[in-house]
């Protein structure tokens, strides 16, 4: 009897073994083919990746699960459990879904985000006030890399939850409008054609007129007068670039370069100005006599 329990022993732990093996092994194999899947679609720049990321994912838990399913049920104590643990698979993920409805709302938000798209790995975003270029997506958030090369973790829900701006969507160009003050006794002509010539001669500024608009003669470079200011007249001009890294740079410069100019031709950007009047205090009564 002894030897009859040793050999069933031994077998149960030779079945749990090589079934904990194989699913090790298979879920190695399924990674590493969706990570080199991933990797070449990724140096496509018009095929996104995300799909397959979070399908990796997916599939890698569900694999784990399967297989530590299988696991406990050679096991004779925990047969039973082994079986409620494959059967019962979905009832357990619904349970504990209700019991952190959080949790739930994220993956459930993962799901939408992959199926909509409103934006892929590498765009730029920017959602409840925080921008940077998306790096990961996976059950519960997203992370994304700012322009000071910190990683912003946001929850799927609140990405779902709140407008988003993603600044890659079909079009990646970018305007990047400069508003600047002037004295009312500066020429507005002058610094208005200061504005559109050094905006026209940047090496970054790109022609985003339409072919209809071109042939209507609109103009490369628009500048307009947009408020009579307390202290200033306001002048706005809209420059536009590739991509917005670049209108960032582009924007820099024009600042500096629009700056001196308006130095050259004596145009002032004047300081905040108040005009104070003093009023003189009434004279006193005269003191009654007694």
């Amino acid at each position: 009897m002894l030897i009859a329990y040793l050999a069933g022993s031994t077998r149960t732990l030779i079945a749990v073994s090589v079934i904990l093996l194989l699913t090790v092994l298979v879920t190695g194999i399924v990674r590493f083919l969706a990570t080199r899947a991933i990797r070449h679609a990724s140096q496509h720049d018009h095929y996104d990746p995300t799909s397959l990321l979070f399908a990796k994912r997916i599939v890698s838990g569900g694999l784990y699960v399967v297989g530590i399913g299988c696991a406990l049920a050679q096991i004779p104590k925990l047969e039973v459990l082994g079986h409620s643990m494959l059967a019962g698979a979905g009832v357990l993920t619904l349970v504990a879904g209700l019991a952190s409805q959080q949790v739930l709302s994220n993956i459930m938000s993962g799901v939408l985000i992959v199926i909509f798209k409103p934006f892929r790995l590498h765009d730029r975003i920017t959602v409840n006030g925080m921008t940077g270029t998306v790096e990961d997506m996976n059950l519960r958030q997203i992370v994304l890399c700012d322009p000071e090369n910190n990683r912003i973790v946001i929850p799927n829900a609140v990405v779902s939850g709140n407008a988003l701006v993603n600044s890659h969507h079909t079009d990646p160009r970018v305007c990047t409008p400069i508003e600047i003050g002037i004295g009312y006794a500066s020429d507005i002509d002058t610094a208005l054609a200061i504005m559109i010539a050094e905006v026209a001669g940047h090496r970054l500024h790109i022609d985003a007129r339409t072919p209809a608009q071109v042939q209507a003669g609109e103009p490369l470079v628009v500048a307009r007068v947009t408020a009579l200011g307390d202290s200033a007249v306001m002048l706005k001009v809209w420059p536009w670039a590739n991509d917005p890294a670049t209108g960032f740079v582009m924007r820099c410069d024009l600042l500096k370069s629009i700056k001196q100019r308006f130095d050259a031709e004596g145009v002032e950007i004047p300081f905040p100005q108040r005009t104070i009047s003093y009023r003189e205090p009434p004279a006193p009564a005269a003191s009654r006599s007694i």
